[in-house]
């Protein structure tokens, strides 16, 4: 009922207003009316100016826009045969539409468009029949009532299809230029599409139908309407369109360039909030016909929701859709929005991980065993968790490891000693040699005769008579030891036997006695079989100690010799 009143009054203040507004002349009465303006706005919401767009925006979305269209020299006065220009009756004609719409069910969209001819101007040339009067006022046109219904695809798809139309309604003044006096109506064909996102695309087309009449000798009627055009869509967010539109129209009754209209438009829309696009468009006409100007310019703005895209339809869009091509489900969680809901687990009523059909003891929580029989149940006793049960371990309250020995089995294992020699790798400082213990560190577990990259070391020293180079028979072991070491070793190319003493006596007498022992251990090694040509002998005397030589144990660690190696053969490239 309130739709039925909302309907009358605005009929009556239509009709009102245009009263009000409508002025006419002699001249214009005898003409009929004459729906100059050639340009029709596509409903708030589509994509093109002039050419509507197969689909339904939303569903219960409205769609409102304002529109400004101003055409230059739509009607132009003409002398034959010379086909020269007598003066413009209409030379300016701007229109400013509000135009509405409501979609439902993303299938079906209304759409009202009232247009007001804010501005007319003209010269009123002079013809053979008189004066044609220019209009001069502020007149409401004809009020346009539209709809369309899709039969195929939806507003992202590539090709869509919809039966649509406009009705007019004679609310325009009599004897104008902006309505005909009587209704209306264009049942269209409408085509369109969203190619990859990128490009869209829209083409209509169908008889306007209305009655005969005829304008300065030009027949006016029933004629073909058409329109088609495209958009590239620019940016990461696409929210930008640019593309050219054409439409025209032709007069079924006397088909020739003056019943033939046809304009280009080139136009961009920007949407610069969510709900709130902009549009600006202009071009030339192309044709000659009665309402083709030689110039249009239109401007736009609308209340129009964006429309994102949902290619599962599950009203979730993609932006949002962690699964955008399977139908799901809303979730607070980012990862899972959109995706279907995971299958309900199988029963497992103890919660062990285990399922029932699988769990030997499906109401007692229990872990895996591969025996069937077992598989679910509470693990035998393990007081020290090692994983071996108490009655097969041999310490319970020690973590340890398997073992074969049931003796052994559970309990810590021993250190590691890789060289047997019964000291633990972790105080062995020779752990790949076996050596016997020693109370430093660094000679615990060493040999008394050991190889490292620089020197071969010796553990015990060399013991020589006091102040000579004799040797002492105590050492013959020691040298025995040095000798089968590199003989062992021919990688150690080069070796240099080094004698040191402490500083007790003069310096010249130190290096003197050091050259001589070293000579003398070197003796010694060629006896027990070491090539000569890997060794040399050098005394250094007391040039360079290794300890305090104010303390007596300082001078005895001080007098040594040593075995430097100063060659060795290169590695194999692996």
């Amino acid at each position: 009922m309130r739709r039925q009143r909302f309907a009358q009054c605005l009929v009556g203040v239509l009709a009102t207003a245009a009263a009000a507004f409508g002025t006419t002349s002699a001249e214009a009465q005898t003409t009929g009316g004459l729906a100059l303006d050639r340009f029709e706005p596509a409903p708030a919401g589509d994509r093109m100016f002039g050419v509507p767009s197969p689909y339904a925006a939303g569903d219960f979305t409205p769609h409102v826009m304002a529109l400004l269209d101003y055409a230059h020299n739509p009607l132009i006065l003409k002398t034959e045969p010379a086909d020269t220009s007598a003066g413009s009756v209409v030379q300016s004609q701007m229109y400013l539409n509000l135009d509405g719409g409501f979609a439902l069910w993303k299938r079906v969209f209304f759409d009202l468009d009232i247009p007001i001819a804010l501005y007319q101007a003209g010269n009123s040339p002079l013809g053979s029949g008189g004066t044609f009067k220019s209009p001069d006022d502020v007149q409401f046109g004809d009020l346009r009532l539209g709809g369309r219904v899709v039969l195929w695809g939806k507003y992202h798809d590539a090709f869509q299809i919809a039966l649509g139309g406009y009705v007019w309604l004679p609310t325009a003044p009599s004897n104008s230029f902006v309505g005909t006096g009587s209704v209306r109506g264009l049942p269209q064909l409408i085509l369109g599409g969203d190619v990859a996102e990128r490009l869209v695309w829209s083409a209509a087309a169908g008889p306007e139908i209305q009655g005969a009449s005829t304008y300065a000798s030009v027949d006016q009627g029933t004629e073909l309407r058409w329109g088609a055009g495209v958009g590239v869509l620019l940016g990461e967010s696409r929210h930008l369109q640019v593309g050219p539109e054409a439409s025209g129209d032709v007069v079924f009754r006397d088909v020739q360039k003056r019943t033939t209209n046809a304009e280009l438009l080139l136009g961009l829309k920007y949407r610069f909030l969510s709900f709130v696009q902009i549009g600006a468009a202009a071009g030339p006409g192309l044709t000659s016909g009665i309402g083709t100007p030689d110039f249009r310019a239109v401007l736009s703005v609308a209340f129009t929701p964006e429309q994102k895209l949902d290619r599962d339809g599950d009203g979730i869009v993609d932006t949002d859709d962690a699964c955008p091509d399977v139908p799901g489900v809303a979730d607070p969680d980012p990862a899972k929005n959109g995706c279907p809901p995971p299958p309900p687990p199988p029963p497992d009523r103890d919660g062990d991980g285990i399922l029932d059909v699988d769990d030997a003891c499906p109401d007692v929580p229990g872990v895996a065993d591969p025996d069937p029989k077992k598989n679910g149940c509470p693990p035998p006793a393990d007081r020290d968790h090692d994983g071996i049960p108490d009655a097969q371990d041999a310490c319970p309250d020690v973590p340890g490891v398997a073992d074969p020995d049931p003796a052994k089995n559970g309990c810590p294992p021993p250190p590691a000693d890789r060289d047997g020699d019964g000291i633990p790798d972790t105080e062995d400082a020779c752990p790949d040699e076996k050596g016997p213990r020693n109370s430093d560190p660094k000679k615990n577990g060493c040999p008394i005769v050991h190889v490292t990259d620089k020197e071969v070391v010796i553990l015990e020293q060399v013991q020589f008579d006091t102040g000579k180079a004799t040797i002492k028979a105590v050492s013959n072991d020691l040298l025995d030891a040095v000798a089968s070491v590199l003989n062992s070793h021919p990688e150690l190319l080069k070796l240099e036997v080094q004698g040191h003493t402490d500083n007790t006596g003069s310096k010249a007498l130190n290096k003197k006695l050091s050259q001589a022992r070293a000579q003398a251990v070197m003796a010694a090694l060629l006896t027990r079989g070491v090539d000569k040509g890997r060794l040399t002998a050098k005394g250094y005397g007391q040039d360079v100690p290794i300890a305090d030589n104010t303390t007596a144990e300082g001078r005895a660690l001080n007098r040594r010799v040593q075995f430097s190696i100063t060659e060795k053969k290169a590695k194999a490239a692996p």
